[in-house]
């Protein structure tokens, strides 16, 4: 029988993706999550149907826990709307996503594991390409610049680097990673819409 405590949950998926992170999709079991979560033995086997359960529930957790929140949201909805905001608005991305380095590294290890789960993979495929619908709609609301194909490839872009900073931080120095971001930024967003009437 599943149980419901939420929050018990969200602690033993949180525990998850830090296994995740440590040890690979090899290492994700019950007790090691039981271990990490430092509960009794047996009872992530208590909230989870299966090993897959847990592995897709992770994967959603680390997306939820992403999110910028509603006060951030709101400093991005009063922004000017020209590319210096964008600029701005992507070294945050950046920097958000890369200070929740295991969740990355633990999503990492789910598109690996994903490639012998189809069902993993089924799951990852559609949470990721209601990721990027959400990100191209909110640009398109925002009155940024820019439009949906620009997004798409800044998210391809910013995901490597992210990758890039997270296995082998010495690559780029912080300084470099934000030159980066806002050379992305101005050789894929066009001066069009928003850039011509700021």
């Amino acid at each position: 029988m599943v149980r419901r405590n939420d929050q018990r949950r969200a602690a033993l998926v949180d525990a998850a993706i830090e296994v995740l992170a440590a040890q690979g999709a090899r290492g994700l079991t019950f007790r090691a999550v039981d271990t990490e979560a430092a509960v009794p033995p047996g009872t992530a086997s208590n909230y989870f149907a299966n090993r897959d359960d847990l592995l897709t529930q992770a994967g959603a957790r680390v997306y939820e826990r992403l999110h910028p929140g509603e006060a951030a949201l709101a400093r991005q909805r009063a922004a000017p709307r020209d590319r210096d905001t964008y600029v701005r608005l992507m070294r945050e991305l950046v920097d958000r996503v890369a200070s929740f380095r295991t969740g990355y590294l633990a999503l990492l290890e789910l598109r690996l594991e994903a490639t012998r789960r189809p069902e993993l993979r089924a799951v990852l495929t559609e949470r990721v390409r209601e990721d990027v619908a959400a990100n191209v709609a909110h640009h398109e609301a925002s009155g940024l610049p820019g439009d949906a194909m620009a997004v798409k490839l800044l998210i391809l872009a910013l995901n490597w680097l992210i990758v890039e900073q997270l296995t082998l931080p010495d690559v780029f120095t912080p300084a470099e990673r934000d030159e980066l971001v806002a050379a992305a930024v101005e050789r894929i967003v066009t001066p069009q819409g928003a850039l011509d009437h700021p």
